[in-house]
């Protein structure tokens, strides 16, 4: 499988810059889209306006703190959407708070990266999800 389109949702313009730096440094990424909220995803995730030529992604990474609609709401849009609901989600944000986690797994992300973080613990665990959830779960269904 050649590299991943990836959505990252974060209201941090420095953070989208580094992360996105740190993935296509590594060869994972195809592609890598960036929104600063929610429903700027969902707009993104269901092709609207101005969205409608975007690649849906093969993965989503996640920020739990964002205005307008924050991460958890978010992510239980997209779990609850049968055309998204397949897509990983990492959640990715500066909350360890043991809620936020607890919630977040139950809203069923795929992963939690907290804030600051070693960059091959992130190209490691996107390349764990590439490999077992793009290339075995998404290849058994």
């Amino acid at each position: 499988m050649k590299g991943l389109h990836i959505l990252m949702i974060d209201d941090s313009e420095q953070d989208t810059i580094l992360i996105g730096e740190a993935l296509n440094g590594s060869g994972i990424v195809q592609s890598l889209g960036a929104v600063i909220n929610g429903e700027e995803a969902l707009k993104y995730l269901r092709k609207e306006p101005p969205y409608q030529d975007k690649t849906l992604p093969d993965l989503i990474l996640l920020d739990i703190n964002m205005p307008v609609m924050d991460g958890h709401e978010t992510l239980v849009q997209i779990k609850s959407d049968d055309r998204l609901k397949h897509i990983p989600v990492i959640m990715l944000t500066t909350s360890s708070a043991y809620n936020d986690i607890k919630k977040a797994y139950q809203q069923y992300s795929n992963s939690y990266i907290v804030k600051p973080y070693e960059i091959v613990d992130l190209n490691s665990i996107v390349e764990t999800i590439k490999n077992y959830w793009l290339n075995t779960v998404r290849l058994t269904h």
